[in-house]
């Protein structure tokens, strides 16, 4: 795998190393990663979700056909 460096505060460091700790990745590349994908998770949901509060379960009155 390739790699590059990356300049961060030292802060920004030691708040990665807190987190990285605490998702229990073995390296901040992960921890990077599962970042990454867990906002671009947000952001499809955000685009292309469903207000969730109006889902309800199908009924009978919501067929596009007539049954009769």
């Amino acid at each position: 795998m390739e790699s590059t460096t990356v300049k961060v505060s030292k802060e920004t460091a030691r708040k990665l190393a807190i987190l990285q700790h605490r998702m229990h990745k073995a390296t901040l590349d992960e921890t990077i990663q599962t970042l990454v994908a867990r906002h671009r998770k947000e952001l499809i949901e955000e685009s292309f979700g469903v207000d969730r509060s109006k889902l309800r379960a199908f009924d009978e009155g919501d067929r596009g056909e007539d049954r009769s």
